[in-house]
């Protein structure tokens, strides 16, 4: 990265010093009113953590102490806030038993070890509560109203990122069925597009490039696990 790209990155974090502390729509932008969605600050705990390796790496000037220490309070506050007792796993925003399936890139990021025993209740949960015939839903809108017109299918993204997750957590057998089983929704060019319907029918964009991102990811954490056993 060039001075200027860092001098950007800089700015960036100062931004998300001062509101990563904030409620927000969400990474699905939906429409139910803002709220303290668990993802948003997993993934700005991301951000401190990449820059504070980058940082190190490169040797480049930075505000080191105070990203540690947002870092961490991030951390302490997704693992109290962010985690229902009730319903064994992380949620979807602070104050609910409401899952997401958002979350699966929890151990893909490095916020938990694939081997934690919250994570390994949480895959659980989703399992039960947003996979259907090995495909996955967002999350459940009766749970969560998002202000959404009308209902949706299964998200291809997250079916792949949950293949990935699977795959992290010594659950390979599964991730190879659930993988295999999406080969099987490609069109004849083995195209996705965002959504599948229960008929197996695809919705909405087409091809969707995000989906096609997460099934190369997936791909790759598998066929890793697989060479691994």
């Amino acid at each position: 990265m060039g001075h200027r790209g860092w001098q950007s990155l800089l700015t960036n974090l100062d931004w998300l010093v001062d509101h990563w502390d904030q409620a927000g729509e969400g990474l699905w932008e939906t429409r139910g009113g803002r709220k303290n969605f668990t993802y948003g600050r997993v993934m700005s705990w991301v951000a401190f953590d990449r820059a504070l390796r980058l940082a190190e790496s490169n040797g480049r000037p930075s505000a080191s102490a105070r990203w540690s220490d947002e870092r961490d309070a991030i951390y302490e506050q997704v693992m109290t806030k962010g985690w229902s007792e009730g319903r064994q796993a992380f949620i979807q925003h602070y104050g609910s038993d409401v899952l997401d399936s958002s979350l699966l890139r929890m151990a893909t990021v490095g916020f938990l070890s694939p081997e934690d025993p919250l994570w390994s209740s949480t895959l659980d949960a989703m399992e039960e509560k947003l996979v259907s015939d090995s495909l996955v839903y967002r999350y459940d809108p009766s749970a969560s109203p998002d202000g959404l017109r009308g209902s949706e299918g299964t998200f291809s993204l997250c079916t792949f990122m949950y293949v990935d997750a699977l795959a992290r957590a010594g659950r390979t057998e599964r991730a190879r069925l659930v993988f295999e089983k999406m080969m099987g929704y490609a069109n004849h060019l083995g195209l996705y597009s965002e959504e599948i319907d229960p008929t197996g029918r695809q919705l909405g964009n087409f091809p969707q490039a995000f989906t096609h991102l997460a099934l190369i990811d997936a791909g790759l954490t598998l066929n890793d696990a697989l060479d691994g056993q």
